[in-house]
């Protein structure tokens, strides 16, 4: 396959975190260890997250979050059938841990100019029945969060914030990931910063915490803090190997590990040249009549200081999505729809006979007319961007 000048992902690993995973495999042990618990301890400390852990992805975070919230441990638990609002624009590890938590998805829909969930729709959705939000922050974009956490605290709601894509966005100069009950981050190769796998899942209270650091090692008694109390109770038993709780395995390795903490390292640096570079291509694009005319671009919500996945874009109706997106696509530009569109629409939802009885205006509208490009991770001169700008007009 040609490669495109212009892809979604470029290889995000630099010279120096390569060294750092091999400095891991040198040194003959590659699983979870001092470099896991280090990230661990610099992410907490300069996002302001209390209670983290890495895993092996963003997606096994949101899996953890759930079963946590359900756990036998846990005071005050969910249970079988409460309902769980989630806006329809979202990703499938978001949606699926609810339904294999034993949990009730209600859709929500989205605000078009934000992506993110609409908050007047999503009070009408609030019944004796809604025990948590999956707050979705999109692409590094967020909702109105004084507003939701004033709706929360209303209803007595538990807040999980999936910040897989929105690593390092604030709104009101607070970090996304910092707001809710149970927080989780991706490290995958197209997002902000990269491990290769791998994400971080935050907590408010210790007792989640001790919950989820058992469920991500097999259940094990082992590392609680708990743990020789509970040894001293089984003395028939191993104190190495007593299984407390259910469990997965779902450690990260510290391959990864060193990989990620490379990264996040010079986070700040990453950041800023991705939002330059977004700024750039967004500017270049808008300022050109024709352009403007047939695609609308998303901008940052009020108060919210983004750290940008992703470029979305909307087609007005005058063109067709299907023929512009192959058009530039064929010219080197590669493209995705935004997240996974309406995800009622996808076949899953009826395979499981997820019933959602109302229709999901913007939702739809995203999915039918939505696209994104990604954003560069290193610097971008001005004979790249007048290639995409002749490749857009092109292609109208």
């Amino acid at each position: 396959m040609k490669k495109k000048f212009y892809p979604l992902v470029e290889n995000p690993f630099r010279e120096k975190d390569l060294k750092s995973a091999i400095k891991v495999i040198k040194s003959g042990k590659i699983t979870i260890g001092k470099y896991t618990n280090n990230f661990e301890k610099i992410f907490s400390k300069k996002l302001g997250t209390k209670n983290t852990l890495m895993v092996n992805s963003g997606s096994s975070a949101n899996l953890l979050a759930f079963q946590c919230l359900i756990n036998p441990y846990r005071k005050k638990r969910l249970k079988i059938g409460d309902e769980v609002l989630i806006p329809a624009l979202c990703w499938s590890t978001s949606l699926w841990p609810i339904i294999q938590s034993g949990l009730k998805p209600v859709f929500v829909d989205i605000n078009p100019n934000t992506l993110n969930i609409d908050l007047k729709l999503l009070q009408k959705k609030i019944t004796n029945k809604t025990k948590a939000i999956m707050l979705v922050h999109v692409l590094g974009n967020s909702t109105e969060m004084n507003l939701l956490l004033k709706i929360i605290k209303k209803n007595k709601l538990i807040l999980i914030e999936d910040t897989c894509e929105s690593l390092g966005s604030k709104f009101n100069n607070k970090y996304l990931g910092t707001f809710g009950d149970i927080s989780t981050f991706s490290f995958y190769s197209s997002h902000q910063i990269s491990s290769g796998e791998g994400g971080m899942i935050s907590c408010k209270t210790e007792e989640d915490y001790e919950i989820i650091k058992a469920l991500r090692s097999h259940g094990w008694s082992r590392g609680l803090k708990n743990e020789k109390f509970i040894a001293n109770k089984y003395k028939n038993l191993d104190k190495r190997f007593i299984f407390y709780n259910s469990g997965f395995n779902l450690r990260p390795t510290d391959i990864s590990a060193a990989i990620g903490l490379s990264q996040f390292n010079d986070f700040e640096k990453l950041k800023l040249t991705r939002n330059i570079n977004r700024n750039k291509i967004v500017n270049r694009l808008k300022n050109n009549t024709r352009i403007k005319t047939y695609l609308t671009f998303i901008e940052a919500n009020n108060l919210v200081s983004p750290s940008w996945f992703s470029i979305p874009i909307l087609i007005k109706n005058t063109i067709k999505r299907k023929l512009f997106i192959k058009k530039i696509e064929q010219k080197g530009i590669e493209t995705r729809p935004i997240i996974s569109g309406n995800f009622l629409k996808q076949p899953a939802i009826k395979k499981y006979k997820i019933k959602q009885n109302e229709k999901f205006i913007y939702a739809d509208l995203i999915n039918d007319t939505g696209f994104f490009i990604g954003i560069p991770n290193k610097k971008i001169n001005s004979k790249f961007l007048k290639k995409i700008e002749m490749i857009f007009e092109s292609s109208i």
